[in-house]
């Protein structure tokens, strides 16, 4: 039977001091996880909505529009995925993916059908809390950012240029062109036009080599060891351009 909640429903009593503008719809059937969510959002100042499946959460979407989705996939009338691409269909409202699935395949299907990001049952509520906030930071960015910063690099869009702060005492304030090849430069491009938020595999490859490439995945393992080299500030241990193994790559500012 479809279910959906809301703070008007629950009441809590007015605004708690600090409270968040931003409205969380979360998608969970097992009841006891939903209420710990539904508690710890509310603590830390979220509007949350709460629907047990597919169907009403979509209409509770539709209704009024959350800046943020947490999705369960294993829902009792349809499948998590079917939820976003019907999601995708209209907006482009940050998914987080909870799930039990454990495998690669169903993490990429996830991402593939348009989730942000995806993490895995049991999970930390701390860390959950951290990926929430950095997919609301990503998504209130400008579009119209074209500058970053990797280390010592800068990186503008516009001009297609990358350049590297020298540090001596010869040129304190000086800095050399770093030259990428075609594929990294278009690699580092979709990656910083989406900040924060994790890229699949399936993704990188399709747009970069089109379709038929997706299980070629030790392209971008060679093409990413290589903006790392010449970008990051400790290649081994980079801070920027991350691995999400066995789902993609991120951008972390």
């Amino acid at each position: 039977m479809s279910s959906t909640r809301s703070d008007a429903a629950v009441g809590s009593g007015g605004s708690s001091p600090g409270a968040h503008t931003e409205r969380v719809l979360v998608v969970e059937d097992e009841p006891a996880l939903l209420r710990a969510l539904e508690i710890n959002l509310r603590a830390r100042g979220y509007q949350v909505s709460s629907s047990a499946d597919g169907q009403a959460a979509l209409a509770e979407a539709a209704r009024r529009p959350p800046d943020a989705v947490l999705l369960d996939l294993g829902l009792p009338d349809m499948d998590g995925n079917e939820v976003i691409r019907r999601l995708r269909a209209w907006t482009a409202v940050p998914v987080l993916v909870l799930s039990g699935r454990a495998g690669s395949g169903d993490k990429i299907g996830a991402l593939d059908s348009g989730a942000d990001d995806y993490v895995t049952k049991p999970f930390s509520m701390e860390e959950l809390l951290a990926r929430l906030r950095a997919l609301l930071r990503r998504d209130a960015q400008p579009s119209s950012r074209q500058v970053f910063t990797i280390g010592h690099c800068t990186i503008d869009l516009v001009a297609k240029s990358v350049t590297r702060r020298l540090d001596n005492d010869a040129a304190p304030d000086g800095a050399e062109p770093v030259r990428l090849t075609k594929t990294e430069w278009r690699m580092l491009e979709i990656l910083l036009r989406s900040p924060g938020q994790l890229v699949s595999s399936g993704r990188l490859l399709s747009e970069l080599w089109g379709p038929g490439a997706e299980d070629r995945t030790y392209y971008l393992r060679f093409h990413m060891a290589g903006l790392r080299r010449k970008l990051e500030d400790d290649p081994p241990r980079p801070s920027h351009l991350l691995t999400e193994p066995g789902m993609g790559y991120r951008y972390q500012s």
